[in-house]
């Protein structure tokens, strides 16, 4: 398999047509998502019960038991302009005790062998957009030494399974931003472990290798983006908001088989699931879900949903699984 980080974001042309889109709040701010008056203005504002929210935010402990495995719908840069979405993120992270740290499997970090990210406090930051304002690249997400996690990990993995550990791999934006709007004190250590094959049984059995992690307090995250055909979306998705058939088509169909547990058909997509291949002209948003269910007590039983809705046309679906 080709070792490669593909950039999640539309191209230039797309965001300058998104410009005509209003925000459902803040538009004394900005005038879309895309091209706000203050950049991430809607952050500032986010932050103003975020913080406090934060600082409250109860730790977990043993007595509360496994945490859940995630799958969540990242967003880029915009995402901070989102302020629906950003209370969407917090309110979730908030309904479950704050973990004791992070495991992340992003769609924007495919290498094999497995691979783990630096794991001194700090972490850098892996600013893997083009075209956006200059304040989105100066963003910091300085999260604690995630070393005592990635030994967990590497222990965790059979001897077909290497790990390579990186020195100065940081965490891209599939991790760094939702997590900045989920956790935004940064006081969880957070490891990012790659993609190394596209296949849905390896994942699950990696999934299933991290499993017993969960009860240790520590979040099993697979962050991509429920349909990602970012090469298929028009002005008129963009600027007027409409949901293109083969985006809505593959959300019902993947929300169906989510909700019935029902994990072969999800591995069967390229052949099964509807608008195909627009929906997921590369797979990489998609494949973190079979870590995800794989890390559950039983990949067969449904998941609960967490956001759902669309932005810019593509799903933003989102489950957890305990």
């Amino acid at each position: 398999m080709p070792v490669r980080t593909r950039l999640g974001r539309p191209s230039g042309h797309r965001r300058r047509a998104a410009a005509g889109i209003l925000c459902e709040e803040g538009q004394t701010r900005m005038s879309s998502i895309f091209d706000p008056q203050v950049p991430a203005g809607a952050f500032d504002d986010f932050l103003l019960d975020a913080l406090p929210a934060a600082r409250a935010h109860r730790r977990w402990t043993e007595q509360d038991g496994p945490l859940p495995a995630l799958y969540l719908s990242h967003g880029a840069p915009p995402l901070f302009d989102d302020g629906p979405w950003m209370r969407q993120l917090l309110a979730w992270s908030l309904s479950l005790p704050k973990p004791r740290s992070i495991l992340i499997v992003s769609a924007h970090w495919e290498e094999a062998p497995l691979s783990l990210s630096a794991t001194a406090a700090r972490t850098p930051l892996v600013y893997d957009f083009g075209g956006f304002a200059r304040r989105y690249y100066e963003m910091t997400y300085p999260t604690p030494d995630a070393g005592a996690l990635a030994d967990r990990v590497a222990a965790a993995m059979s001897d077909t399974e290497p790990v390579h550990r990186h020195r100065g791999r940081g965490l891209d934006h599939g991790a760094w931003v939702p997590l900045k709007v989920m956790y935004p004190l940064a006081d969880v250590p957070v490891l990012q472990l790659s993609i190394p094959t596209h296949d849905p049984d390896r994942l699950l059995d990696i999934g299933r290798r991290l499993r017993a992690l969960r009860a240790e307090g520590v979040l099993v995250v697979g962050s991509g983006f429920m349909t990602h055909g970012l090469p298929h979306l028009t002005r008129e998705i963009i600027t007027q908001g409409l949901v293109p058939g083969w985006s809505a088509d593959f959300d019902a169909w993947a929300a169906d088989a989510l909700a019935r547990g029902d994990v072969e058909t999800l591995a069967a997509y390229r052949s099964a699931a509807p608008g195909m291949p627009f929906a997921h002209p590369t797979v990489d948003h998609y494949i973190p879900l079979f870590v995800t269910l794989g890390a559950s007590d039983d990949p067969g039983r449904p998941v609960t949903t967490t956001i759902d809705g669309y932005m810019m046309g593509l799903s933003k679906r989102s489950f957890q699984v305990a």
